[in-house]
């Protein structure tokens, strides 16, 4: 079970590295735009960092599917990190809504995303401290 735990955090590792990188693209984007910059090279670069993200999230989930199997789903610090993982795959899902949104022209003022760029850390550090303490309630 070592094994799949390494991989588990190998592959949670990568997808949270895109999490991190594709806001901050978003944050370059909307500042292009408002500048009146050619962005294009950004649009390419949103689209091949979220496929890589979605594809790398699908072994991250995997791994860990294997490790509830292989552990059970015991303690109510499970139920909470689970809440944190769905919270993640909402903001992997706002990512993507983003990223459309830049594709049609949809532009929101820069400070969302700014905002938006640094809110992955509200769920980042609790999955890890929830993951390493495993807090008991």
């Amino acid at each position: 079970m070592l094994w799949v735990k390494a991989f588990h955090i190998l592959f949670f590792t990568s997808w949270m590295a895109g999490i991190f990188y594709l806001p901050r693209i978003f944050v370059h984007h909307a500042e292009a735009l408002k500048a009146g910059q050619d962005a294009q090279r950004l649009v390419i670069m949103e689209f091949r960092l979220f496929r890589f993200m979605s594809i790398i999230s699908m072994p991250a989930m995997g791994f860990g599917l294997w490790l509830w199997q292989g552990y059970g789903f015991s303690g109510s610090w499970l139920h909470l990190k689970l809440v944190f993982v769905l919270l993640l795959l909402i903001y992997h899902s706002l990512c993507f809504i983003i990223m459309k949104d830049f594709q049609k022209g949809k532009i929101r003022k820069g400070i969302f995303y700014r905002i938006f760029n640094e809110s992955s850390l509200l769920i980042f550090i609790p999955l890890i401290l929830i993951s390493v303490v495993k807090p008991q309630f």
